[in-house]
């Protein structure tokens, strides 16, 4: 009786693993939901809604370069005003780049203190994401992301200003409101840069309960802007 030499069973070639493709966005309300904005998509936070934070001690430092012009720094912690929502928000170690253009009105208390305002706007040039190394966008398109930012400020200050009269608590007021027409749906203006008698107010917002402006001291006083500028716009 012959021998006969079994044969080992062939390997299996074992099949390629996919990579799995992250699931996209679902569309809603949600943080993460994907939203329309002028015909494109985004995600985050709906446009209209707020946070408010608190800043702790910061380090603010100033150095004069011309008698109108000088160079800041700023580092700080924030910390929300309340909780994010569980699982709401970029995941911890996400980096944003901001651009802000703003108004810093500053009054001399004292010798040593100064009480300050800070109102204008914040635009955001790139992001880093926290599983990434490389940022969104490269240095040179921020450059021409802010150069395009740049122009389209220019154009709003050079548009005709809106001038209003109010007379309000039996003084008469006159000022100037400046729409900021990334708020603008057609011919409707929700936002407005303001000035009374020559200084800056602030950003007048219109939301479902009327004229708002943040942490103005008189509610009353700014919805009487509002509606003045209102009057003034359809006169």
């Amino acid at each position: 009786m012959g021998t006969t030499i079994a044969k080992r069973p062939a390997k299996k070639k074992a099949a390629k693993k996919q990579a799995r493709k992250p699931a996209a966005a679902p569309f809603g309300k949600g943080y993460n939901a994907v939203k329309f904005h002028d015909g494109k998509q985004y995600t985050g936070m709906s446009i209209g809604r707020s946070h408010k934070w608190y800043y702790d001690k910061g380090d603010w430092r100033e150095t004069k370069i011309t008698p109108d012009l000088w160079e800041i720094s700023f580092n700080v912690t924030k910390r929300r005003a309340g909780h994010a929502p569980e699982g709401s928000g970029v995941a911890t170690g996400t980096e944003y780049h901001w651009y802000i253009m703003a108004h810093q009105m500053v009054k001399k208390l004292n010798k040593d203190d100064y009480s300050t305002e800070l109102t204008g706007l914040k635009f955001k040039l790139a992001h880093k994401r926290a599983i990434k190394e490389t940022w969104s966008s490269s240095s040179a398109a921020q450059r021409k992301k802010l150069v395009k930012f740049f122009r389209e400020m220019i154009a709003d200050l050079e548009r005709k200003p809106v001038t209003f009269s109010i007379v309000y608590k039996d003084r008469v007021l006159k000022g100037e409101a400046l729409p900021v027409t990334a708020s603008c749906e057609g011919k409707n203006c929700f936002e407005y840069e303001v000035a009374i008698g020559n200084r800056h107010l602030g950003i007048l917002k219109y939301r479902k309960t009327g004229w708002k402006m943040d942490n103005a001291p008189d509610p009353k006083f700014i919805e009487a802007v509002g509606k003045a500028i209102e009057a003034a716009i359809t006169s």
